[in-house]
């Protein structure tokens, strides 16, 4: 799985999305005639499910792109990677000039999608063996919801509700409907019969069911309706009235099953985390998929450092680490001109 080749931005480009000392630095160096040759290597503090790395290389083809290619070497782990404390998960070999002012780009590009991706992760294994799906794209700025969705697929779910982060995994979207759109129809029902009338048939028949009535009385009237063409419903009952319960998800399979709508899949949503999902899974409630948003897309970034390790072929580091390259037997070489051809 790789992210969507695309230029970065110009803000990350021209340095203006770096922390200015960064800037300031390579000014001073400049000025001084100083760029030495020098290792950098990347990792973070804890366990994680490393995502962002992707990025990172696309970035690093770019800015490398004029590099002489006999000084300068990547090596990377993968998006998807777990990761332990402390690992290497990029060592970056060059002229310090070439790519010191991205230090904070990496950085922050591998800190909130490894977040993302590790919260993922726990919600995919609390539920397994039934699927995750990512619902978090409206808790995040839009400008990264697709990167949020690529991460949360890394991490381990099935899909995701954006088309833009979908499609940086080559995945399609994921998703029922809204219930503005039940809203205005004024039925669930009339809401239901104009998706499946109106949609491509390769779109799934999902169903919200919670708007107006009774959740196991709205599965059987749209069941009703759409038959073999319903693929699903999806539960969403709100905190105010008591949130969607193992109890609820039990009745409304036990009445779809009695009246032979035993293909109809059942997903649930709303303030999803890896407790909650165990709740479902230890009370045996028949879901065939979750779809979590917040716990995902709120998750704390995910510290990583970067540290020099040699200049000019010297070991070198500051106070509290040991100088010299990090024995790193996991890191594979990135092949910059194929990233830049790609």
């Amino acid at each position: 799985m790789g992210v969507l080749r695309t230029r970065p931005s110009h803000e990350i480009l021209s340095g203006d999305s770096a922390d200015v000392y960064f800037a300031r630095a390579a000014t001073i160096l400049e000025r001084e005639g100083l760029d030495p040759l020098v290792a950098m290597e990347v990792f973070a503090r804890r366990e994680a499910i490393l995502c962002g790395i992707e990025e990172a290389k696309n970035l690093l083809a770019h800015v490398l792109a004029e590099a002489d290619l006999d000084e300068v070497k990547v090596e990377a782990l993968d998006d998807g990677d777990h990761v332990a404390p402390k690992e290497v998960v990029l060592r970056i070999r060059a002229r310090y000039r070439e790519f010191g002012l991205y230090e904070t780009a990496i950085l922050g590009m591998l800190a909130q999608s490894t977040g993302w991706a590790t919260a993922a992760r726990e919600c995919v294994e609390a539920a397994a063996p039934q699927p995750v799906i990512s619902f978090g794209a409206r808790h995040v700025h839009p400008d990264v919801t697709d990167v949020l969705d690529y991460a949360a697929i890394v991490g381990g779910c099935v899909g995701a509700s954006t088309p833009a982060g979908a499609r940086l995994a080559g995945l399609a979207p994921t998703g029922t409907m809204p219930h503005s759109l039940v809203l205005i129809f004024g039925d669930t029902v009339k809401a239901a019969e104009a998706f499946d009338r109106d949609l491509d048939p390769d779109v799934p028949r999902l169903v919200l069911i919670d708007t107006f009535k009774d959740e196991a009385e709205e599965a059987l009237r749209v069941a009703n309706a759409l038959g073999d063409r319903l693929y699903g419903v999806r539960l969403d009952t709100p905190a105010e009235r008591g949130r969607v319960t193992a109890d609820l998800v039990h009745e409304v399979r036990a009445r779809l099953d009695q009246a032979g709508f035993t293909h109809v899949k059942i997903v649930v949503s709303g303030g999803l985390s890896p407790d909650r999902i165990r709740y479902f899974q230890e009370s045996g409630a028949p879901v065939d998929s979750f779809a979590v948003g917040s716990y995902i897309s709120g998750a704390a970034p995910i510290d990583f450092t970067g540290d020099i390790k040699e200049i000019d072929g010297r070991p070198i580091a500051k106070r509290g680490r040991i100088p010299g390259l990090t024995p790193s037997p996991r890191l594979r070489l990135v092949d910059l001109v194929g990233w830049r051809a790609g």
